[in-house]
């Protein structure tokens, strides 16, 4: 019916996964491409019989997908031929493949065309962030009166197996982390829309991907994304597979299915170039390991190998699989540094609303699993005191790590249309930074970035070229005045026909505009004088004074009695006399200064604590210090360096290493909105709105 060939009809009916295994095997091996279409059908086919056409008892519900019992469907070939042919029917009957033979590449009239079949065949009353919808299986059997439903992947992948069964072998995908859209030509040098991405049904279909909206933008990973051939493609449809039967369970034999599927295309290649099918991987390989193969570690390290050697690190998500695993494992300096990484990821791009889903991730980052990896190690120093120096809160590293993950977000706001952080990014964050010791940020060197040093440079000079500009614009004034007070006197004499009256008002109200300016000379000349007797007063001490000459009475005698007790404490209990009449001439008093004085040690109330401490200590909070051994150990011996480069987070500088924060000032400064760029323009009938969107091939976020 179909025109399936001998080899694909063999594996039918699937029974089980190894029967899925082995058709997905004979179609990736086979000579020319695998059938996009077929494997479509058989995939959806399976996931909505074991999700959405799967019965949970209410006990089941609550419980694991382990504790599912499982059930694997049965797939004849007649139920997979039919949706096939309805499929291809569907398509040559509203394409006419000779309007469009002039070439053997496909032209954007024919990709729009076709993308418009899909588009006008799917429903517009359904919710698109519903699971289970990117395969042609949703497609193809939606109900008379529910429609057919795809969601924005599903749309962009039926474009391009609708181009293949067309006979177009140059139609591909391209995906970045959160959409989907195709390319084409010689070389796949034509890029087009063919879905949307967001709630609205506006769409680009047929426009071409570049401009100002591709640039600088995560949506699109700015110019970065991975573009598929028809192996990638297969890989994308495995990996946007959903096991989720409910809130709560999964399926395990889908996930099982989808682990196979994705080792079967990692062993012939077709995942080297495809960061996020390899953390997918990595994923299911950390909840069910697979003997004999990489750990999920490996594979989050590949990941990230992969988007750095060919996407040129502009991809966020291999970085945030290495983050969660580290996380869900304990190791939180790790997920720290992996966190910060995905954050330098990030400012390479500018923020905007279509950015919806890296902006949950990154606030769910920020404000659940930060603060409670910090709620953890603080219980963990409270209940094993002798361990708390070696926990990550007592560890510069790790501070460093937040800084750099703050300062990322922080970058990716500025030259953004819309802002990032508010008032609920900045209150985690203070509410972080406090439980960091003080001792523990004065370990962090904090450098800021060579190009905004330059900048900082360069606004210091504008400021004094302002400066200057202002006193040679008063310099003019006071030219002005004089040539004004010149034509009056000009015009009092009688050269002019103006009356005496109105000359005189003229003549006071210049004469009070040149008081008021001598005025304010006067006072500026009175107190350059001032500053210059005193510099000549403090010269004068230091040069007549002679260490070896014995200090004046008074001086000797205030020395003596500045310790005198001035209220007696017994007055303020409810007894004896206000004052008190003992002085601290006594020996006792005299012992114990010159005890505190003294170059040795002192005794138990600052132990180790001597003069020369006190004059090489920089601040108070040093002086109990020691010699940065006591209460670190060897975490804090050395310095960390973390350099900055958003201007929110580098005017912070100061503040983030002083011993008490404050907070306010660290919240009014992430949260202002001066590093916003408002642009304001008219919205042209080519856009729509981007606003989150729900999509199968995303990762799904994991406890």
């Amino acid at each position: 019916m179909a025109g399936f060939r001998d080899d694909q009809k063999c594996p039918f009916p699937l029974q089980s996964i190894q029967d899925v295994v082995k058709l997905f095997r004979i179609e990736l091996e086979r000579g020319d491409e695998p059938n996009l279409a077929l494997l479509s059908i058989v995939v959806g086919s399976i996931e909505n019989m074991l999700t959405c056409n799967r019965y949970l008892s209410p006990r089941n519900e609550t419980e694991s997908d382990q504790n599912v019992k499982p059930n694997f469907p049965i797939l004849e070939l007649s139920t997979v031929e039919a949706l096939y042919c309805k499929f291809e029917s569907q398509i040559k009957g509203c394409v006419d493949v000779t309007q469009y033979r002039g070439n053997s590449y496909a032209s954007r009239e024919l990709v729009k065309k076709t993308s418009d079949i899909i588009w006008s065949s799917l429903t517009r009353s359904y919710c698109k962030d519903r699971a289970h919808l990117q395969t042609l299986y949703s497609y193809l059997t939606g109900e008379k009166n529910f429609g057919n439903k795809l969601d924005c992947f599903g749309v962009a992948f039926a474009v391009v197996a609708a181009c293949q069964i067309l006979g177009y072998s140059d139609v591909h995908l391209a995906l970045s982390e959160d959409h989907a859209w195709v390319i084409f030509g010689k070389d796949g040098e034509e890029t087009a829309e063919v879905t949307w991405h967001g709630k609205g049904n506006e769409d680009k279909r047929g426009q071409p991907v570049c401009g100002p909206t591709a640039q600088k933008s995560w949506l699109y990973l700015n110019g970065h994304p991975v573009k598929c051939n028809r192996h990638t493609e297969v890989a994308a449809l495995v990996s946007g597979i959903n096991p989720s039967i409910s809130a709560t369970a999964d399926s395990k034999e889908l996930a099982t299915l989808q682990q196979k599927l994705l080792w079967l295309l990692y062993d012939q290649g077709d995942l080297k170039n495809y960061p996020m099918a390899i953390g997918n991987l990595g994923d299911l390989e950390e909840i069910n390991p697979t003997p004999g193969r990489s750990s999920p570690i490996d594979l989050f390290h590949q990941a990230i190998f992969a988007a750095q050697t060919h996407y040129a690190n502009h991809h966020v998500y291999p970085y945030t699989y290495l983050g969660g695993f580290f996380y869900r494992n304990g190791q939180y300096k790790d997920a720290l540094e992996a966190w910060a990484n995905a954050a330098d990821v990030i400012r390479k791009y500018n923020y905007g609303r279509e950015d919806e889903e890296i902006y949950k991730e990154f606030l769910e980052i920020a404000n659940d699993l930060i603060p409670h990896l910090v709620k953890v190690v603080s219980n963990q120093a409270v209940e094993a005191p002798e361990k708390a120096d070696s926990n990550c809160l007592h560890d510069p590293q790790c501070f460093a790590h937040l800084l750099r993950f703050y300062d990322g977000l922080c970058a990716w706001e500025e030259e953004s249309s819309t802002p990032v952080l508010h008032i609920g990014w900045a209150r985690p964050l203070v509410a972080t930074i406090s439980k960091f010791p003080a001792k523990t940020r004065s370990h962090v060197d904090i450098k800021i970035s060579e190009e905004k040093e330059e900048k900082v440079d360069d606004e210091k000079n504008g400021s004094i070229n302002r400066r200057h500009s202002h006193s040679r614009r008063d310099s003019l004034q006071k030219n002005d005045v004089k040539n004004e007070e010149d034509i009056v006197k000009t015009k009092v004499n009688g050269s002019t026909n103006v009356s005496d009256k109105k000359a005189g008002k003229m003549k006071k109200k210049l004469l009070k505009k040149i008081s008021g300016d001598a005025e304010a000379d006067s006072v500026h000349q009175a107190k350059t004088q001032g500053d210059g007797q005193d510099t000549e007063f403090l010269h004068s001490l230091v040069t007549n004074y002679d260490p070896s000459e014995a200090p004046h009475p008074n001086i000797a005698a205030l020395a003596a009695a500045c310790s005198d007790n001035i209220l007696n404490p017994d007055y303020l209990l409810g007894s004896g006399e206000p004052f008190s009449s003992r002085s601290s001439s006594s020996p006792s008093s005299s012992g114990d200064c010159r005890d505190l004085l003294s170059s040795q040690s002192n005794g138990a109330p600052f132990p180790g604590l001597t003069v020369e401490a006190m004059l090489k200590a920089d601040s108070p909070a040093l002086l109990t210090q020691g010699d940065g051994n006591d209460e670190l150990g060897t975490t804090t011996t050395e310095h960390i360096s973390v350099t900055l480069s958003s201007q929110k987070m580098t005017g912070l500088k100061e503040l983030l290493l002083t011993e008490k924060l404050n907070t306010s000032a660290i919240q009014l400064q992430l949260t202002a909105q001066s590093q916003v760029q408002i642009v304001k323009r008219g919205r042209h009938s080519s856009e729509f709105d981007f606003v989150t969107t729900g999509r199968t091939t995303k990762r799904s976020r994991r406890e």
